[in-house]
């Protein structure tokens, strides 16, 4: 085995000029290309529609689900069950983060 890593490691080098080499010969640039900056595709327009109305309808749930821990939170204040309520309210301000923040993320991402 180690007569194998020995091989390896002696044909590294020579692999790696040899891979540079073709490469080049075959006329493609070195490095990874930057597929980001490609242009739509057509019926782009439709899918970022249907991506805005998401994006909308998913704000106004995390603005209903932070009245509802509210409502719930005036209604259940005489009992005394507050820890709940915090869990919840934890709930809905997490997803509102993610809501707020996924453009980003996917900018980071790609």
């Amino acid at each position: 085995m180690s007569s194998l890593l020995a091989a390896a490691a002696d044909a590294s080098p020579h692999l790696a000029s040899l891979a540079r080499h073709t490469v080049l010969a075959a006329g493609q640039p070195s490095g990874v290309p930057d597929v980001g900056a490609g242009v739509a595709p057509p019926g782009a327009d439709g899918l970022l529609t249907v991506l805005r109305w998401v994006a909308w309808s998913v704000t106004a749930l995390c603005v209903a689900g932070i009245f509802g821990v509210a409502a719930r939170m005036a209604v259940d204040h005489s009992k005394g069950g507050g820890r709940e309520h915090v869990r919840g309210l934890g709930f809905v301000l997490g997803a509102c983060l993610l809501v707020g923040s996924a453009s980003g993320i996917v900018s980071a991402l790609i």
